[in-house]
């Protein structure tokens, strides 16, 4: 039994959290917290000095070339003589579209069979292990694909470099669309059948138009991604002086002409590889910044 002492004995005061903790090991905490953070600002910092720096020499570098020369009206010209890049930019038009309008719809099907029709096949498990394959594959090494299987003992096309295009469009369309459908809810699905919904039906008609603003922000992606892309190119379409809008045959781009310009001693060259560096940048942010605002529309709703 407890005694008379103990019953009366008076219950221990809160001292309160300053009472209770240990202060040096706070202490060594909350430096070690200031230490991690100072270095990921640090490194933030550094990071973004050296883009801001890049950025800005390749606007004012590139700016003074489209408004001296002629970028939009002449093709690229000779050595030591006046020319623009009308040619180059309708080539690499021609060969990113032509590379997404192929290898889009591919992908999409892909990413769409990989998420609502695979159910952990064979076949599915083998298709996505190859998926991340040529995801993580160098362009260099889809462009010397793309020449022995096209271009070796024939000629340099653009439907060569359209092709090459394709083969880096597709891996990154299945991956993003097999993610956009995998994040549906089950519930969507489940009400669908309960309406009698065919699979099909409802693959087309619910799910993939609940993930249609994710869907679109691949696709958009995956074309930012191809459009200033050099060695693929330079392995099949390879470049062409004069304009030119036959596939069959080799076409100006964008990136190949910036290769060639900017290794050249030619100063009205190295203008025209900055103006060319500046059109192909503003191309692929105004991309990004359109694919974002449409992924950021899609949460919302």
């Amino acid at each position: 039994m407890l005694s008379n002492n103990t019953i009366n004995a008076p219950l221990p005061v809160n001292t309160g959290f300053e009472g209770r903790y240990n202060r040096s090991l706070y202490n060594k905490r909350r430096w070690a917290n200031k230490l991690g953070l100072g270095f990921a600002m640090s490194a933030m910092v550094f990071g973004l000095f050296w883009l801001f720096w890049i950025l800005l020499t390749l606007f004012i570098e590139g700016f003074q070339g489209i408004v001296q020369l002629p970028v939009f009206t002449a093709d690229t010209p000779p050595p030591m003589s006046a020319g623009g890049l009308r040619n180059a930019i309708v080539g690499s038009i021609m060969l990113a579209f032509s590379g997404l309008f192929i290898g889009a719809p591919i992908g999409l099907m892909t990413g769409i069979y990989l998420s609502e029709f695979s159910q952990g096949s064979m076949l599915g498990k083998v298709t996505r292990f190859l998926n991340d394959i040529l995801l993580s594959a160098p362009s260099i090494v889809i462009g010397l694909f793309i020449y022995a299987l096209m271009v070796k003992g024939q000629n340099f096309s653009g439907w060569a470099g359209a092709l090459a295009l394709a083969l880096i469009v597709i891996p990154v369309v299945v991956r993003t669309t097999e993610n956009m459908l995998n994040l549906v809810p089950n519930s969507i699905r489940e009400a669908a059948y309960a309406l009698g919904t065919p699979k099909w039906k409802m693959v087309t008609q619910v799910t993939i138009k609940a993930a249609k603003a994710g869907l679109t922000t691949g696709v958009l992606l995956a074309f930012a991604r191809i459009t200033g892309e050099t060695a693929p190119l330079l392995f099949t379409a390879l470049n062409n002086q004069y304009f030119s809008t036959d596939m069959g045959q080799p076409i100006a781009n964008l990136p190949n002409t910036i290769y060639q310009f900017a290794m050249s001693p030619y100063e009205n060259w190295h203008t025209l590889a900055w103006a060319a560096a500046l059109l192909i940048t503003g191309s692929v942010l105004a991309l990004n910044v359109i694919a974002r605002f449409i992924g950021g529309r899609g949460q919302t709703k």
